[in-house]
């Protein structure tokens, strides 16, 4: 987009937990904000376009940190991504990133990708090759020998081995270390609730990462790993099933993030055996589901920071999809406007990008979303967004 583009007459929900405004405008120059507020007839200036957006509502794109992009949400995902090449991952990379943006989802964070091909399309996306969501990349999850998710990762195992593979991730040009500190449902034969990595092993990689002005995010699903990587200085926790109350004290104590990902375990109970899902997958994830609920309201009632993430990719978990975590996280307790902050400023200051995205405020990037429905009536109407600016450009990807 070029010169000013003039956005009114909508009500206006900015990301960062205020009330609605309504009759608001939006200001876009280039691509960044350049000044919000309401009635815009008071605005000085002149503009090359004014869009009239009255009985629409207007919030910033959603963010998802937790995706693995060059994967394919199948029934079984295992015996399809061992047919895959580096090649094919990068073709469906590319097409699931123009999901996310079609869908209203404006910047993600990938958590493990086979082959690390989430950094060549990162690089290729920055180059202007072809249009997705802005990205955090983990390069390869790091894992121990037969861990979870070890078919598609780096596997290492003791402190200097875990160390050494950081540092092949940060080298690549890694944006956030991925470790798997437990078991997990979709890896046959481990358990979710068993620790994997020692609290050794996942302080070194903690330990390289903040070296590096990096973040850290773990696979954790058991208490005894979550508290093992809480212990050792995890940014964030993925999954988090089964948490104690000591598990969630210590991450409110230690500002540890909790991206539940709820909508990974639902969608494979949901969808169960009949639609090809392995049965140790569907046997695991309705064996942990209620206590996945359960350590989720718990968080959020203490006030665990709750950032969304759906794991897309997971069998049916589709990557136009990032909107069905909101709706499940609301049926288990959170508001409306709770849910929509979680996905974008939330996510913003989890992925460490909250100065440039997360909120439509002056001086941030232009990338926000137009719904014919109030969400915070229904957050489902996330579901089928109206129109998605990213940069200030109408998506057309």
């Amino acid at each position: 987009m070029s010169g000013r583009i003039l956005f009114k007459g909508a009500t206006l929900i900015d990301g960062t937990g205020k009330e609605p405004v309504e009759n608001a405008f939006l200001l876009v120059e280039e691509d960044r904000i350049a000044a919000t507020g309401i009635s815009a007839e008071n605005l000085v200036g002149e503009y090359d376009e004014v869009r009239d957006l009255s009985g629409k509502y207007l919030m910033p794109g959603m963010m998802n940190c937790h995706t693995h992009v060059v994967m394919e949400p199948v029934a079984d995902m295992q015996s399809f991504a061992r047919n895959q090449t580096s090649v094919t991952h990068a073709v469906r990379g590319v097409a699931n990133l123009q999901k996310l943006l079609r869908s209203g989802t404006t910047f993600i964070r990938d958590m493990g990708s086979p082959f690390a091909v989430d950094l060549g399309l990162k690089k290729c996306m920055k180059e202007g090759v072809f249009k997705g969501p802005d990205m955090f990349c983990s390069g390869k999850m790091i894992t121990m020998t037969g861990g979870h998710g070890w078919m598609f990762g780096r596997e290492a195992d003791g402190p200097d081995d875990v160390r050494k593979a950081a540092r092949e991730q940060l080298r690549a040009g890694a944006d956030v270390i991925k470790i798997m500190a437990t078991g997990g449902v979709l890896t046959p034969g481990v358990e979710p609730g068993s620790p994997q990595f020692t609290e050794e092993e996942i302080r070194a990689a903690v330990e390289e990462a903040h070296k590096a002005g990096k973040k850290t995010a773990t696979h954790a699903q058991g208490t005894t790993g979550i508290k093992n990587a809480i212990r050792a200085g995890i940014d964030s926790i993925e999954h988090g099933c089964i948490m104690d109350d000591e598990a969630i004290e210590m991450m409110l104590e230690r500002g540890t993030c909790f991206v539940p990902t709820l909508a990974a375990v639902f969608q494979i109970i949901d969808n169960g055996v009949e639609a090809g899902i392995p049965e140790y997958a569907v046997e695991k994830c309705t064996r942990i589901f209620d206590h996945h609920l359960e350590s989720f309201r718990k968080a959020r009632q203490v006030g665990v920071k709750i950032a969304c993430g759906t794991d897309a990719s997971t069998p049916f978990n589709g990557f136009d999809k990032t909107a069905l975590e909101l709706v499940l996280m609301t049926r288990a307790g959170m508001g409306n406007m709770e849910a929509i902050v979680s996905a974008t400023r939330v996510s913003a200051e989890l992925i460490g990008c909250d100065e440039e995205y997360g909120t439509l405020e002056k001086g941030k990037f232009a990338d926000f979303l137009i719904l014919d429905k109030d969400p915070l009536a229904d957050i489902s109407t996330l579901l089928e967004v109206g129109s998605v600016y990213k940069k200030g450009e109408l998506v057309s990807c």
